[in-house]
């Protein structure tokens, strides 16, 4: 399947794209350090895996999302090690499904391409991670109740700042030209921060 826009670009770019997503991970969860419990609050890692996925295809997804949170974990003991295989398959979804779906999912629109790809990504992402806590990880004192309060109740605001920021940095980048338009026969236009219905 020909896909035009993120793939015309080379792997090379790709490559440069997905070492600074895996950086960020290492980058952003410094910056909520001070912050209790900022880590499951405002999921600051799980940006640049979706903007990795989204951007450069779910390869480059797979690999910022099992890199990034076992660097970090390597120089900062965040996450955790107990917590890290867990996280690093949650994340590995995130940039894996991200990807597939800005692949496949054409709606001629590139906010609802973005939007649909997110939330997918993040429901399958979710599920994916309860699953293997449950069966793996955590078996036997792991339950419904924890991953609703784990995984949709505690994060709820960083899932709405990936919501807001991601497809907005995906935008500007665009914009910048530094990476390709999804659809280039159409017109990006942001003269007010919003996009030009096309």
């Amino acid at each position: 399947m020909n896909v035009t826009g993120y793939n015309e670009m080379s792997s090379v770019k790709k490559s440069i794209i997905c070492a600074v997503c895996i950086a960020l991970c290492y980058i952003l969860p410094l910056l909520f350090h001070g912050i209790q419990d900022a880590g499951s609050i405002f999921c600051p890692m799980h940006i640049p895996v979706f903007i990795c996925g989204l951007i450069c295809g779910w390869h480059y997804g797979l690999l910022c999302g099992l890199a990034g949170p076992a660097i970090s974990s390597a120089l900062t003991g965040m996450p955790p090690i107990a917590y890290m295989p867990t996280m690093m398959v949650e994340l590995a979804i995130y940039g894996v499904v991200a990807g597939l779906m800005m692949r496949y999912v054409r709606t001629k629109n590139t906010y609802v391409d973005l939007y649909l790809s997110l939330i997918v990504a993040m429901i399958l992402g979710r599920i994916g991670a309860g699953i293997v806590r449950a069966l793996i990880f955590t078996r036997g004192a792991y339950s419904i109740a924890m991953w609703v309060s784990g995984y949709l109740i505690t994060c709820w605001p960083g899932v709405l700042i990936q919501f807001v920021f991601i497809p907005t940095i995906i935008f500007a980048l665009m914009k910048a030209q530094l990476i390709p338009l999804r659809y280039p026969q159409q017109k990006l236009d942001m003269p007010r921060g919003q996009i030009e219905k096309w």
